[in-house]
């Protein structure tokens, strides 16, 4: 008799950042001394028949409204036709942008792990199980740590000095936006470690003009950056405005964090938009959509860069050929990253979390191989359904 799905659970819950908040005029999170702000995720947990469940936590507001429209689906299905759910789903959420798809597929590769005995990354087909890692940095901020060209200079050294073979600078946002501020803060860390680490830069789409885009771009040419991401205020989602722009430098373009799903994905590429492919499990359809994408990616002889921390980002670059780097983020001298503590083995994604080689591991145990810190989650929940 075939397993099947009885039920489906969603939890809402709050977690406190320390020492940061946002700035005037701004949305990021960038460090502010003596503040406090919550946060709020959700969790997933898919118990099938046998005994087993899925489980996966980091699903943020939109996702968990997407899944209340289709978790109902799912119910009574056997739970490893993941390929067929995720086209039924990709379906069914096709009047938005899909978010729903992700939380729900990475439970399901989490209990299909658990069934076989396997690390996700087996079953999908292993190619390394160290990570090479590049600190990726908080916004910059007018509140001490990361507040001048010359800080992050400061801080790319410090990574350096831990072992992280890649630094990736973050801009400023809010009434702090200053363009030529970035463009010294290219320079200062090319500078001062740009023959030492591969360096990026992502303004976060912050850049007002084609010609800031241009600015920041050329400096990034001077000191030869990996790659240049996210640049204006285009949203990063027009292929013509990121062809135009590669046309005009020589540091490469990385794009598609902000489209959502493989076609347009693909078609980014098709179309020469981008030189690098972002791909993320939790925003392109779970670990089945990010695979894809990097199979497209590997198709057109592009490499794919997964985007933010996460045990199933870590999974699926342990079996992608074409990626460089795992993304410590977010980092910062002073405050702590902003992942929530909702592991209870020894799994971590922090500033300090890498090996004198600057990699990471790749968990070995049964599914997403990480334990997770169900009375933390419950003791901090705001809100549950349940669907059976």
């Amino acid at each position: 008799m075939s397993q099947e799905i009885e039920r489906i659970e969603t939890i809402e819950f709050g977690y406190q950042l320390r020492d940061v908040g946002t700035p005037p005029g701004g949305f990021d999170i960038v460090y502010d001394p003596g503040n406090e702000m919550e946060r709020r995720l959700f969790a997933v947990r898919i118990e099938v028949s046998d005994g087993l469940t899925g489980e996966y936590v980091g699903s943020n507001s939109p996702g968990a409204a997407q899944i209340n429209m289709v978790a109902d689906y799912l119910v009574g299905e056997n739970p490893l036709e993941r390929e067929k759910h995720w086209s039924e789903l990709k379906r069914a959420l096709r009047k938005y942008d899909r978010m729903g798809i992700g939380p729900l597929d990475i439970a399901l590769w989490d209990y299909a792990g658990k069934r076989y005995n396997a690390p996700i990354h087996e079953l999908l087909g292993t190619y390394r199980q160290r990570l090479p890692a590049y600190a990726s940095t908080y916004q910059g901020d007018r509140s001490g740590g990361l507040d001048s060209p010359a800080a992050y200079a400061d801080f790319a050294e410090r990574c350096r000095e831990l072992g992280y073979p890649g630094y990736k600078v973050h801009g400023w946002d809010g009434d702090w936006r200053d363009v030529d501020l970035l463009d010294a803060t290219v320079r200062a860390v090319g500078d001062r470690v740009g023959e030492e680490m591969d360096l990026m830069v992502d303004p976060a789409c912050n850049l007002e003009t084609f010609a800031d885009a241009l600015q920041i771009g050329r400096a990034c040419d001077e000191y030869g950056y990996l790659w240049y991401e996210d640049p204006y205020r285009d949203g990063g989602i027009s292929q013509h405005a990121h062809r135009k722009l590669r046309q005009q430098l020589d540091t490469p373009l990385l794009q598609t964090e902000h489209v959502r799903g493989l076609e347009p994905h693909a078609d980014f590429v098709a179309n020469e938009s981008t030189d690098f492919v972002r791909a993320d499990p939790e925003y392109d359809g779970g670990i089945t959509g990010a695979m894809k994408i990097a199979r497209v990616a590997e198709g057109f002889g592009l490499d794919t860069e997964f985007h933010a921390p996460g045990p199933a980002q870590r999974h699926c670059m342990a079996a992608t050929r074409n990626a460089n780097y795992y993304e410590m983020a977010l980092v910062h001298p002073d405050a702590a990253n902003t992942t929530p503590p909702v592991y209870a083995g020894e799994y971590e994604d922090d500033l300090e979390a890498i090996d004198d080689d600057g990699t990471v591991p790749v968990p070995n145990d049964p599914g997403l191989g990480v334990e997770y810190d169900w009375d933390y989650i419950q003791a901090n929940e705001t809100g549950r359904r349940v669907y059976s």
